[in-house]
């Protein structure tokens, strides 16, 4: 298997219910020499495109649609040519961001992406937004959660579309199920395990 994982911080603002916030995005790239998939667009193009390369990207994969997670998706997919891809929930949260253009394809509960040799399966999550999901890549011992799942504990709620109650169900339903030494690639900050999770939320 050749798959690999590269990795960035890109820096930007996220902005909702009237408030914005200076933050610090992962950026997520998932492929082989050839192909690859982009999770997630928040901030920079050239950050993005930095770790893509000369492949070919198949995909841009939002973990949902927060302005600071697909604020450059459309500009992404205007250079890349890959189709955007997001869960239908979500749309209510994307046009706060993209007004006149919708993504391109819906991602489904239980969905397989296929890139570099490895399956990314999507994973329904909602909570910290209505469409949130993650991606769990079991040959490469991971998942990449987004906003549902930090270094400390499940993401934020309190603001429109969001509801802790949601996102503890998620959490404890979808993603405790996995092996504990499986690799949480958050959205924000340092990546943790799902056993060090567990041990913290219950």
């Amino acid at each position: 298997m050749t798959a690999r994982i590269d990795h960035a911080v890109s820096s930007g603002t996220f902005s909702l219910d009237g408030e914005t916030f200076d933050v610090d995005n992962n950026i997520w790239v998932v492929g082989d020499d050839a192909e690859c998939i982009v999770i997630d667009a928040p901030h920079s193009v050239d950050d993005i495109l930095a770790l893509v390369g000369d492949r070919n990207v198949k995909a841009i994969v939002c973990t949902h649609a927060h302005d600071d997670h697909v604020r450059v998706a459309p500009a992404l997919r205007a250079v890349t040519k890959a189709p955007i891809l997001l869960h239908p929930d979500d749309r209510v949260l994307w046009e706060l961001t993209h007004t006149d253009e919708l993504w391109d394809a819906d991602l489904a509960d239980a969905q397989v992406i296929s890139v570099g040799g490895v399956d990314l399966q999507v994973i329904h999550t909602p909570g910290h937004a209505p469409g949130a999901v993650c991606l769990y890549a079991a040959d490469l011992g991971c998942v990449f959660t987004g906003d549902t799942l930090f270094n400390g504990g499940p993401g934020a709620t309190g603001r429109s579309h969001s509801d802790r109650g949601t996102l503890e169900g998620s959490i404890r339903a979808k993603l405790y199920g996995l092996p504990d030494d499986t690799v949480v690639h958050t959205g924000h900050g340092d990546d943790t395990t799902i056993g060090a999770e567990k041990a913290l939320l219950g």
